[in-house]
């Protein structure tokens, strides 16, 4: 065998000879060179902060499973979202921990237009009028079962629940979000929702469908903040997508944008790279993700046992969404992942 590294002969061929002299690791030589080549780029405008509300005053509630994330009064979420918008982060997520005598089979609290998370809408709006507000239509924090729809004899049934989904976001918009984001998977609720909107005046009042929600098990620590954990009579795969499935996914997402969806979303976020860029690649409208509970517990947990670098292994998870064809991404680590980025 040839070993004339003089020379630069490996084997019977040069690495020139080998390569054609396409060295491709050329432009990774320098970090000016790398940054100038960069395909994928994460910036504080592709952030959605989800945040937990609660009645009372000046109380803060910190989930055991999620490091750093709180259930708030509205004052101080209030606060929160004011040091959010000068971050620059640009839009909300609300999300609210119902108690527990609000709770019913049909959700009937989400209809009340002075429940927490419309009370927490105009408050919002009202002290940061620049920020997006998104909310949630779906039932599971005002019911007594923890589903996302109105659970009758062990059976999830969809057409009332979709009818009642759409009356919730008509009473959202008029609190004050920007975006309606229905996460339940029931059948023709984005055009629901969209026809509900649109006979009341509220036709600039987009919808952020969770196209693509699967049965997944990264969702507990969201659970807890909601106050849903030990709720849940049965579980939601007859209603949530099968983890196994993709063609199904793709249905999921052509059928809400046909019935009016605005964006959609797939959740969660990381284990499903690989159906973000399907949508994103045949349907090419903006495209996000929720990096879940889950996925965001992993991280803090391993970076607090110092098993992984928590700052850069946020950062490369976000990158790796923004990568598969995301435009912007639900993720507790939106303030954290912001002051990284001024800092840079």
């Amino acid at each position: 065998m040839n070993r004339m590294f003089g020379d630069r002969k490996i084997g019977a061929r040069s690495v020139d000879e080998i390569t054609a002299s396409r060295r491709l690791r050329r432009l990774r030589k320098a970090d000016w060179s790398r940054r100038m080549v960069r395909e994928s780029r994460l910036s504080v405008d592709d952030l959605i902060w989800p945040i937990f509300v609660i009645e009372g005053e000046n109380r803060r509630e910190e989930i055991a499973a999620m490091p750093g994330v709180y259930r708030m009064t509205l004052d101080l979420a209030v606060a929160q979202v004011e040091e959010a918008a000068k971050l620059g982060i640009p839009a909300i997520a609300t999300f609210p921990n119902i108690e527990r005598g609000l709770r019913d089979q049909t959700g009937s609290h989400i209809l009340d237009a002075d429940n927490i998370l419309n009370k927490a809408s105009r408050a919002i709006k009202q002290a940061v009028p620049e920020i997006g507000i998104i909310t949630d239509a779906a039932l599971d924090p005002f019911t007594d079962h923890g589903h996302d729809g109105i659970l009758r004899e062990g059976v999830i049934v969809n057409d009332e629940s979709v009818a009642q989904i759409a009356e919730a976001a008509v009473l959202q918009a008029a609190s004050g979000a920007d975006v309606i984001a229905p996460s339940d998977m029931m059948d023709g609720r984005i055009g629901a929702v969209r026809d509900a909107l649109d006979a009341n005046g509220f036709q600039d009042v987009a919808i952020m469908s969770y196209a693509t929600k699967f049965a997944s098990s990264f969702y507990g620590p969201y659970r807890e903040a909601v106050g849903t954990a030990g709720l849940l009579q049965g579980d939601k795969q007859t209603y949530y997508i099968d983890h196994a499935n993709s063609d199904e996914a793709m249905r999921e997402a052509e059928q809400d944008l046909a019935e009016g969806a605005d964006m959609i979303m797939v959740k969660p976020g990381l284990p499903y790279l690989d159906i973000v860029h399907r949508l994103k690649d045949a349907f090419a409208v903006p495209t996000f993700a929720y990096q879940v509970s889950g996925e965001y517990a992993m991280i803090k947990a391993a970076g607090a046992n110092g098993w992984i670098d928590e700052d850069r292994a946020m950062m490369e998870s976000l990158l790796c969404l923004k990568r598969a064809g995301c435009d912007g991404i639900l993720t507790y680590f939106a303030p954290q992942v912001a002051r990284v980025l001024s800092e840079r």
